[in-house]
């Protein structure tokens, strides 16, 4: 065989095997497609969510350039952005989900642990802390899972409206400064595991009413109407809770978006009692955040009963 006819033999294997893996590669191409599209489906809220947060993080990012801020938000140089931030997410809520409050004035001009049931995404959680700073001015500490306080590029996004992680010292002291905390002792865990039922999955997570004792403050107990049927979860299966239970990084893939009815309750605090032990905290505020949910839920949740309930006139709930 001529040098020639080498190369053409070689030429030859080359294109065939090129036609080869192209031909297997679009043979399998519409599978890809479908996996990828069940995929967006499945976690169409977890997008659509980090979506708009990033979008707030660009927003943010112009304005500190623009005004020349400092790292630091919580000061009062940061108060458009963190007015631009609030007008979105009230907009976002009152046009999506008709959303409202009941039971502010039972938050205390002074510091409190603020304890709400953590649905499928948090969101019902973030209208009412852009609610509250509209109407009453004070930004909510909200100690989030250090997952999304360590996402790039969020850290300053979420410092603007009161998100951080914090351990238990760093909350006490939030909370001695004046500051108003809120956290959901079901986590990641809550929303993953929780259903339509609306059982609290808070296990022995005693950390809020530690750190409500430490600082000698009442705790607040909150529930949203309706955020179970504004995303459903679902996954809930023994190979992905193995799996969060040992990387807590997962979020199971959830429907919705729906755009139900969200009305957030505001109980009435619990005082501070030297003679109250952490556990009988613990299980007071699990009692009351229970009865909110049993006062405004209904148990199962169905979807089309929230989104019928957007056309319903409501006597006004104090």
């Amino acid at each position: 065989m001529t040098a020639k006819d080498a190369n053409y033999t070689f030429g030859e294997e080359s294109t065939t095997w090129l036609a080869y893996t192209l031909e297997n590669y679009l043979a399998f191409m519409p599978y890809q497609l479908g996996l990828l599209v069940t995929l967006i489906i499945l976690y169409f809220p977890v997008i659509a969510v980090l979506f708009v947060i990033y979008a707030v993080a660009v927003v943010v990012y112009t304005c500190k350039k623009i005004y020349k801020l400092p790292d630091d938000p919580d000061i009062e140089s940061w108060r458009i952005p963190s007015q631009i931030l609030t007008s979105v997410i009230n907009m976002l809520g009152k046009v999506w989900h008709g959303y409202e409050v009941f039971g502010m004035d039972n938050i205390p001009k002074g510091p409190a642990v603020l304890v709400y049931y953590h649905g499928a995404l948090a969101s019902d959680y973030f209208f009412f802390v852009s609610t509250f700073l509209s109407t009453r001015g004070r930004l909510i500490r909200s100690v989030v899972e250090r997952l999304f306080s360590h996402l790039p590029g969020l850290k300053t996004s979420l410092a603007t409206i009161g998100c951080g992680h914090w351990n238990r010292e760093e909350c006490v002291a939030l909370l001695k400064q004046g500051h108003l905390l809120g956290i959901a002792p079901g986590g990641l865990r809550e929303q993953n595991y929780g259903d339509n039922n609306y059982r609290l999955t808070w296990r022995k997570r005693q950390g809020f009413a530690q750190i409500a004792n430490e600082a000698k403050v009442p705790v607040i107990p909150i529930f949203t109407q309706n955020s179970r049927e504004a995303c459903r979860v679902y996954g809930n299966i023994g190979p992905m809770r193995w799996l969060y239970e040992r990387t807590r990084l997962l979020i199971f893939p959830m429907l919705g978006h729906f755009p139900v009815k969200l009305r957030t309750y505001v109980g009435e605090p619990i005082p501070y009692d030297p003679n109250v032990t952490t556990e009988e905290l613990f299980e007071k505020v699990k009692a009351a955040v229970e009865a909110l949910r049993d006062k405004h839920q209904k148990i199962p949740g169905s979807i089309l009963s929230a989104l019928w309930e957007r056309f319903e006139v409501h006597r006004k709930e104090e």
